[in-house]
C-alpha cells in the first residue's frame, strides 16, 4: 500500500468510529431563541422538500428509525437535532420548496432555515443535498448565493445516485461541478450518495469526521 492509499484508508477510518457509536436524538427546535448551546461543532444538512435528507441521515448512521422518512414532501418541519458521540451535531433542516402545509407554515420554516444559515455560531459545513435526477434547481440557487454572501461553506451531496445510469450520474456531477466551480463558499467538490445502495456514505462519514472534536479515546476503543 502507497502513502496516497494510507491516506485515503485513515480518511475513511476516522469517519467509520465516528459513526461506531450509536447518534442520539437531541431535541426539535421551532425558534431560533430555541437553539441549544452552539458548544459543539455543528454540520447540517439542507435541501429541497422530499430531496431525501432523513433517508441520508438514518444510511450514515445505520439507524433506520433516527431521522423520520416520508414520501410526504415537508414532513420535516422542525430543526432536528443529533449527537454524534460527544463530538459533533448533525441538524437536520427543513426542506425548501414544495410541502404540503399552509403558507404561514411555509414562510416560518423557510424563516428558520435562512436564519440559521446565515447566523448560526459553531455551523462548520452545509451539506446541501440535490436530487441527482433533477440537478441544481432556482430554490438551490437562492440558498447557495445565500450562503456565499454570509461566507458560510456548504458541500453538495448527490442523492438517489442509484436511480441514474453511470453516464447520467457522471454527466449531472460534472454539471454540478461546472455550477459551483466560481462560488465562493462551495467547497471544491461534490459527494453522489445513495441511501439504498449505500453509496458515498463512507466518504461522507470522513468529511463529517475532519469537522468533529479530536476522538481521545483510548486506542483500540469503539
Amino acid at each position: 500500500m502507497d502513502a496516497r492509499e494510507q491516506d485515503q484508508e485513515d480518511y475513511i477510518e476516522t469517519g467509520r468510529k465516528l459513526f461506531a457509536r450509536p447518534v442520539e436524538f437531541m431535541l426539535s427546535v421551532v425558534s431560533f431563541d430555541k437553539l441549544p448551546v452552539p458548544d459543539l461543532p455543528e454540520v447540517c444538512f439542507a435541501g429541497r422538500s422530499n430531496v431525501g435528507k432523513s433517508s441520508l441521515i438514518n444510511a450514515l448512521t445505520r439507524q433506520n428509525g433516527l431521522a423520520r422518512a416520508s414520501n410526504t414532501p415537508g414532513r420535516t418541519r422542525e430543526l432536528n437535532y443529533f449527537n454524534a458521540d460527544d463530538r459533533i451535531r448533525l441538524v437536520d433542516l427543513p426542506g425548501y420548496g414544495y410541502a404540503r402545509a399552509s403558507k404561514t407554515d411555509i414562510a416560518r420554516w423557510t424563516k428558520l432555515t435562512r436564519q440559521f444559515l446565515a447566523g448560526r455560531a459553531g455551523l462548520r459545513r452545509v451539506f446541501l443535498l440535490i436530487d441527482s435526477r433533477h440537478g441544481l434547481k432556482p430554490g438551490d440557487l437562492d440558498i447557495m448565493k445565500m450562503l456565499d454572501e454570509t461566507a458560510v461553506i456548504y458541500h453538495i451531496i448527490l442523492t438517489k445516485a442509484d436511480k441514474l445510469k453511470k453516464g447520467e450520474l457522471e454527466k449531472v456531477t460534472q454539471k454540478t461541478l461546472d455550477a459551483i466551480k466560481k462560488r465562493p463558499a462551495a467547497f471544491p467538490g461534490l459527494i453522489a450518495t445513495s441511501s439504498v445502495k449505500k453509496d458515498g456514505l463512507d466518504h461522507l462519514r470522513a468529511e463529517i469526521a475532519t469537522l468533529a472534536l479530536p476522538d481521545h479515546r483510548v486506542k483500540g476503543e469503539g
